[in-house]
């Protein structure tokens, strides 16, 4: 049955890559409004030099509908942020919206899209972007005020000290046909990408350090990156193992996809400045970490490259201890 919150995983051995786990013993906990089912609908009038339609752009928290361009900060305690934005540039309101709720079930699911995104006023501003869809733990800066360095606006993850042993969610994929990507930054010409594009999870643990000069860094902790490679119907319950310390060793790891920095992400410092986080080395398996990253994503290439068509639900995310 869906929606169901379950206590205890079902009796049985469920091998993970690196050893037999009686799941029975351990306990699943589904994170804040990882079932989907609650919405905010914020209700967006953009400019009228480029149509002022009124847009609804959606973010994961408390049901509420917010009407007006109205700066978005994470409502009721939900860790989500989306790639669901509002922007401000040259003075024309715009707003992408490339994740939805879809109806599932007797609840919802998120669906996130990879398409493009553009903004054309003569004279003024012509931009034409790639937007993957993408759900993750943390916040946006809005408004955005262009397209340049789009990591530096967010707050990647958030506060946590625990250790899961698993990740565990509901998924369907629908792949582009499109055997390169392309890459649309809103400056220069859109360009072509070698190789497939694939939707992904992405879960680190790190534990974080500020030094005096408010620079952030951080160790790995825990990694756990899971590619979809192919079209697929609904998969419920599935389990992902979180590896902890230093992985480079193991036969599972794929430097591609889980090395230190494998991405760029950026955080707040203590003097309020958007700083990136420097993932310098591999933690203990043993160490606290200081901070979740979670994100599930349509396109795995970075800001603006993808495959327009790309799409990738999810439902019932949870953390396995």
């Amino acid at each position: 049955m869906r929606k169901r919150t379950n206590l205890l995983l079902v009796a049985g051995i469920m091998t993970f890559s690196s050893s037999a786990v009686l799941m029975a013993q351990h306990k699943v906990e589904l994170l804040p409004f990882g079932d989907m089912d609650q919405w905010v609908d914020r209700q967006i009038k953009e400019s009228g030099i480029i149509g002022g339609n009124t847009k609804n752009v959606y973010a994961i928290g408390p049901t509420a509908v917010i009407k007006g361009d109205k700066v978005y900060k994470n409502m009721g305690g939900s860790p989500w942020a989306t790639s669901n934005v509002m922007a401000k540039v040259a003075g024309v309101t715009k707003t992408n919206t490339s994740v939805f709720p879809e109806k599932r079930g007797d609840g919802y699911c998120a669906r996130l899209d990879t398409r493009m995104e553009s903004v054309k006023v003569l004279g003024v501003v012509n931009i034409t972007v790639l937007a993957a869809g993408s759900v993750f733990t943390g916040s946006v800066h809005e408004p955005i005020k262009g397209t340049k360095n789009p990591q530096k606006i967010l707050q990647s993850g958030i506060p946590f000290t625990r250790h899961p042993v698993a990740l565990q969610f509901d998924y369907k994929v629908k792949m582009s046909e499109r055997e390169n990507r392309i890459r649309a930054t809103g400056f220069g010409k859109i360009t072509e990408v070698s190789g497939k594009d694939y939707p992904c999870v992405v879960l680190l643990l790190q534990k974080r350090w500020e030094d005096a000069e408010g620079n952030v860094y951080a160790k790995r902790i825990g990694t756990m990156v899971n590619y979809f490679y192919h079209t697929a119907d609904w998969k419920n319950n599935t389990t992902h193992e979180i590896m902890y310390g230093d992985i480079s060793k193991r036969t599972e790891y794929k430097a591609h996809m889980m090395r230190l920095q494998v991405t760029e992400n950026y955080t707040v410092n203590s003097k309020g400045e958007s700083v990136p986080i420097r993932e310098v080395a591999w933690g203990d398996a043993g160490e606290e970490p200081t901070h979740l990253f979670l994100q599930f994503t349509s396109s795995h290439g970075g800001a603006y490259i993808g495959s327009p068509g790309n799409s990738l639900w999810i439902d019932n995310v949870k953390l396995v201890y």
